[in-house]
């Protein structure tokens, strides 16, 4: 614990804002929250992180927050906390100096976690976490860095985000998507550089997606289970800074701040948003076993969920070991600054929430409008960012899907469920006709538009598209449980055979099945979610939580055949189509309604006579082929007046063999121009129908026409 000391003169009083530690040219002002700390000294450290240099007492205790002013230091300076305090688990406290911890607002990290005893508070060999451990924990902690945060923004092009409803969602990883992308430099593979390569991001641009969606870029931990099974945390959730990009995903980690920020200046001058997926839930350090590393060191009682009645234990409604305490309002606050610097700093255009239902939670359950909500909701920065929520946790009353606020955005699992089995042939129209409509009984209301339906039909949590047609059961064999993890509901159908096979018929399905899938998910209403890799039929070889797999499992492997090629141009044709037609997106919810006053109706539901589906029909759970009528002459807002847009139809057949379908007439039209069927790979010339022609819809298969 000897360790040289500054001089005193040279430290100042400093500010308790901004927290972390923030260069001002001349010095570094270090401030701290920690309400029940009775001493910080921050350490400093020569180049390599791995010596101490000097260790300083910071003066100032204003607030609850410890602070000093440092001058003569600068950018690249290494640095952690050593806080000091009651150690009492009974009562919640778990304070030991002896551990080296980041800082929580930390800009940028350096080094990884060594599983050694010394990194525990308790002494682990007895595994009882109410003793104290006196080792050092200083060699095989991570530690902070002082950054400079200057970046040209100028040279990027004038940047407006995307609008919600003409928003196309692409979730991808950063290290998975270019590992092997073969016209990306084998040093930048895996990396923000790599993102950024022209000719990924021109790529990305050829899909018609407008929003990538990243896996957690935050810094974040590898489980020591996993790294003993030769495995790492490789999907990212399992944070331990709020406020650093993570360097493992830097082609030079010492210049991690400003590779972030150029990946995202050259999505913006391509036209395309960044959101990133955070996980302000839990952090990395686990239950009362787990290691001090940072919040548990500078103010466990303040920022974890403790058993009210036995603070030694962890409220876990995440399911990893402890829940962040977003009841508290400098916990609130850690996590809005992190919000704003992200949208400020480093210009990402949102956020979807993990483990959403854990922001709005208070110590009597799901609270829309808890203090959290609150602070985001009114603030005048992230306002105007995208705001997505999973709206579930695994704590008691954790399904909350349709109770975000007003101006968020929730993944609806309900539309993933019911497409994956309606195309199977396992549920009815019925249940298919309001997820098609943005699920309006779950979101219309509030003044909620249809955007806030993000619909997926995959996600990088569960079966790839190819898997989700390939395979029965789940195959997770590689992470080493046995096959006892992932979920085992999957609604997935392998069409008669378990994975690869040389069956014609079969493979032909399997292909027309995943067209029907994309087709549904990008021509309903809602925001569309896309997985990346499934425009051209990646596979997990049936894991369906791949989540330690940091290697060919999860990396997308760019060598495309014919077939590849073939579902990418259809999926630009579908996207292409959206973009085109603002009746696919629109921001009114869609009602079914007849407009007496205008003689239209927004949508009608045809069954294969091409009359209106009756009761009968509706409640008859054999009716697998029916039509959807979006009526371009219905009003397009508020304003009561006929729109101007096209008319179409969307015909779905689930039934397994060829359904005659009688095309409808439709006012102001002269007869039907094919747009798309998924039974064929290109359409032929000349696809146009009269009112009242029977069309052959093929088994699975869905059909898109225009009024002509």
């Amino acid at each position: 614990m000897n360790a040289p000391q500054l001089a005193l003169t040279r430290v100042k009083e400093g500010s308790p804002h901004p927290r972390g530690a923030t260069w001002d040219g001349k010095g570094v002002n270090f401030s701290l929250f920690s309400a029940h700390a009775t001493k910080v000294e921050v350490c400093l450290f020569d180049a390599s992180g791995a010596k101490e240099t000097a260790r300083i007492e910071l003066p100032e205790y204003q607030n609850e927050a410890w602070h000093g002013y440092v001058p003569g230091i600068g950018p690249g300076t290494i640095y952690g906390y050593r806080v000091h305090g009651p150690y009492a688990p009974q009562e919640g406290h778990r304070f030991n100096p002896n551990k080296l911890l980041l800082d929580i607002y930390a800009r940028a990290h350096i080094g990884e976690l060594e599983w050694n005893p010394a990194v525990f508070g308790y002494k682990l060999e007895t595994g009882d976490d109410t003793t104290f451990d006196e080792r050092d924990s200083a060699p095989f902690v991570p530690k902070s860095v002082v950054v400079d945060p200057d970046f040209d923004w100028k040279r990027e092009k004038v940047w407006k985000p995307v609008p919600w409803d003409r928003s196309i969602v692409y979730e991808t990883h950063v290290r998975g998507y270019t590992k092997l992308h073969p016209k990306v430099p084998e040093r930048e593979r895996g990396t923000f550089a790599g993102l950024a390569h022209k000719d990924v991001i021109a790529y990305v641009k050829s899909l018609g997606v407008t929003t990538v969606e990243l896996l957690p870029v935050h810094t974040f931990i590898n489980d020591d289970f996993l790294l003993q099974k030769k495995l790492t945390n490789y999907w990212g959730y399992n944070s331990i800074g709020f406020f650093a990009p993570d360097p493992r995903y830097a082609s030079d980690p010492a210049k991690c701040l400003q590779e972030f920020k150029e990946m995202v200046a050259r999505f913006h001058d391509a036209g395309l948003e960044v959101i990133i997926d955070v996980v302000y839930n839990h952090t990395a350090e686990g239950n009362e076993k787990g290691p001090t590393i940072s919040f548990r060191g500078v103010d466990n009682a303040s920022y974890y969920r403790l058993v009210p009645d036995n603070k030694r234990h962890y409220i876990n409604d995440t399911g990893t070991g402890n829940t962040l305490n977003l009841s508290h309002p400098r916990v609130i606050q850690v996590v809005t600054d992190s919000l704003r610097y992200w949208v400020e700093d480093m210009h990402v255009d949102g956020f979807r929430f993990d483990l959403g239902t854990i922001l709005a939670r208070e110590p009597g359950g799901f609270d829309t409008w808890n203090g959290f909500m609150k602070a985001v909701i009114q603030d005048p920065l992230l306002g105007r960012v995208k705001l997505v929520a999973e709206p579930w946790d695994c704590g008691p009353g954790g399904y909350q899907l349709g109770r975000f606020p007003p101006g968020w955005a929730e993944w609806n699992d309900q539309f993933r469920d019911t497409v994956r089995d309606f195309w199977r042939a396992q549920t009815t129209a019925k249940a298919l006709a309001p997820r098609l409509c943005a699920s309006s009984d779950i979101f219309n209301h509030g003044g909620r538009q249809p955007w806030a339906s993000v619909n997926f039909v995959t996600a990088h949590d569960g079966f790839t598209l190819n898997d989700l047609v390939s395979y029965n059961d789940k195959h997770n064999e590689a992470n080493g449980e046995n096959n006892q993890d992932g979920n085992s509901t999957n609604r997935s159908w392998n069409h008669g055979a378990e994975g690869p096979t040389e069956d014609g018929a079969i493979k032909g399905l399997r292909k027309r099945q995943m067209k029907n899938l994309l087709a549904t998910l990008l021509l309903a209403q809602g925001t569309p979610m896309m997985l990346a890799g499934d425009e051209f039929a990646r596979t997990q070889k049936g894991n369906n939580n791949a989540y330690c797999q940091d290697n060919e499992i999860s990396w997308v492997d760019w060598n495309l055949d014919e077939p590849a090629e073939r579902l990418i141009r259809f999926v630009k044709k579908l996207t292409a189509l959206r973009h085109k037609y603002p009746i696919l997106r629109q921001r009114r919810f869609l009602s079914g309604q007849y407009n007496e006053e205008l003689g239209v109706k927004d949508v009608t539901w045809l069954a294969c006579s091409g009359k209106e589906m009756s009761a009968a029909e509706w409640d008859d759970p054999s009716t697998h082929c029916f039509a959807m009528l979006l009526d371009g002459r219905a009003p397009q807002s508020g304003i009561r007046q006929r729109g101007q847009e096209a008319t179409l139809l969307i015909v779905f057949n689930a039934w397994h063999d060829v359904v005659k379908f009688m095309l409808p007439e439709a006012p102001e039209g002269r007869g039907w121009e094919l747009l798309a069927d998924t039974n064929m790979p290109d359409l032929p010339e000349g696809s146009r129908f009269d009112f009242g022609h029977t069309y052959e819809v093929t088994g699975r298969s869905l059909l898109l026409l225009e009024l002509d």
